[in-house]
């Protein structure tokens, strides 16, 4: 699996990783725009020789830094001077451009791949609340053209709505009032596993659970002989259920 977007691209990214699903996360940092995204996406293919099955494409703002000197979209700025930059918005058009061009890289070098594009909840205060509220409508607007062009390969996550119109109280944000808590994360991700994970992948996520909460465990005293002979069985039975599924990556440990 492959996560490419937003800081909201890390945080359910990183979830699947702690659920042992073979996931890469933002390889070359966090990408906030369409253009930036497509952006990763052509790098990870021209540098990685695995091709993931399943892609996560998570929006966040449709603003772009342009390099003055070069009319170039820039990622990150790239840590210049600001000077060097202009800020300019995206239309529907050109954001459903970049990722539709995303999506084609992507079923060129794998035609069975699926692409789940959510857009992020988080919102830019900077922009003001009704900026950010326009910059969130126009990758709404653009993800909507992406899943009809591509019907079969790229589906919506909701998540954009679920904290919106599901979890509509600040208890499911951090203290800053933006960013998701790590309770709504965790909504969404219940909310995904249960559409989208097949009875094979419910299966070994209970299998996973106990092993997880054991292996997470902070001992007293980790050099006891009871804590080493615990942590030694819980490997024991990690080991056992990687044979049952091969493609589980290797414990931490």
């Amino acid at each position: 699996m492959l996560f490419v977007g937003s800081c909201f691209a890390d945080s359910i990214g990183k979830r699947f990783q702690e659920e042992m699903f073979n996931a890469v996360v933002n390889p070359y940092g966090v990408m906030y725009n369409p253009a930036s995204i497509l952006h990763s996406v052509d790098r990870f293919l021209d540098e990685c020789k695995q091709i993931p099955n399943v892609v996560f494409l998570t929006l966040g703002t449709n603003h772009v830094y342009v390099l003055k000197e070069t009319g170039e979209i820039v990622d990150n700025c790239r840590k210049r001077p600001h000077r060097l930059f202009h800020e300019q918005e995206l239309s529907v058009d050109e954001c459903e451009d970049f990722l539709a061009q995303a999506v084609s890289k992507l079923l060129d070098r794998n035609g069975s791949i699926k692409v789940v594009v959510t857009v992020s909840p988080i919102r830019y205060a900077k922009y003001g609340f009704h900026g950010s509220a326009l910059s969130k409508a126009t990758l709404l607007l653009a993800a909507n053209r992406l899943q009809q062009h591509f019907p079969d390969v790229v589906s919506y996550l909701p998540a954009y709505e679920i904290i919106n119109d599901e979890l509509r109280d600040y208890r499911f944000y951090q203290p800053d009032m933006i960013h998701p808590s790590e309770q709504a994360v965790e909504y969404i991700w219940l909310r995904f596993a249960d559409v989208y994970l097949d009875q094979r992948a419910k299966k070994f996520l209970e299998q996973w659970k106990p092993i997880k909460e054991a292996l997470g465990h902070r001992p007293f005293n980790p050099e006891s002989e009871e804590y080493k002979a615990f942590i030694q069985d819980t490997i024991q039975k990690a080991n056992a259920l990687a044979e049952q599924y091969p493609d589980m990556p290797p414990i931490g440990r």
